[in-house]
């Protein structure tokens, strides 16, 4: 897989490098390594061999697509790009739930899901207070994430195959990226934000994108 062990190393050079810009590059930098980094993710997600099913490839390809509509959003200022960010992660999740239920169906396990509901109460009383005009829309986005990463778990609960459990750690690495994120926007600024928020954030969509192939010998 020459082409797409070339594409897994050129990602994550591009996302250390737009890490890098965001303390101390350029605007330009930032502007073009943040969106290249998700587009070489998509590319990996498409190009992998062996699928799981042409389904999920499918259905987490749209997710990494509205993720990359997302990164573009969130560069720009003001609340209405950060609406439309939200939109487009909050359709994300959507499809990469999607795509977990279509290995193994949705299920409903109690001692797995409470954790799941007890984060995102702990992660909502923390936000509500500061957010404002867009408290629906946060209230919204966090269920649809920890529904994400609940079926996630699920799937690795019930196939325990290697691809389950690399979407299962990336879901929960997106999950931690976007708290973190969603801490320093409503709540305080947090150190070394961009090496956090962006190091979870490129980990997650790159064991997203590698949970789409199943190797030879769980075929």
């Amino acid at each position: 897989m020459p082409v797409t062990l070339t594409l897994t190393f050129t990602a994550i050079a591009s996302g250390i490098i737009y890490i890098w810009a965001a303390y101390a590059g350029s605007q330009m930098q930032r502007y073009l390594f943040k969106p290249l980094t998700t587009t070489l993710i998509l590319a990996l997600a498409l190009l992998l061999p062996a699928p799981v099913s042409p389904l999920y490839r499918g259905l987490i390809a749209i997710g990494i697509l509205f993720s990359l509509s997302g990164d573009i959003f969130l560069m720009l200022p003001g609340n209405s790009p950060f609406i439309w960010g939200l939109v487009s992660f909050l359709a994300a999740h959507l499809f990469y739930s999607a795509g977990y239920v279509s290995r193994s169906g949705f299920a409903l396990h109690w001692l797995i899901v409470l954790p799941f509901v007890v984060y995102g109460m702990v992660l909502l009383s923390l936000l509500l207070p500061y957010t404002g005009a867009v408290r629906v829309p946060v209230i919204l986005y966090a269920i649809v994430l920890i529904v994400m990463g609940w079926q996630a778990t699920e799937m690795w609960w019930a196939l325990r195959d290697l691809p389950a459990l690399l979407a299962m750690i990336g879901a929960l690495l997106f999950i931690a990226s976007d708290s973190l994120l969603a801490l320093d926007k409503f709540r305080a600024p947090l150190p070394q934000r961009d090496l956090l928020v962006m190091g979870a954030y490129y980990s997650a969509l790159l064991l997203i994108a590698w949970s789409v192939h199943l190797p030879v010998n769980n075929a």
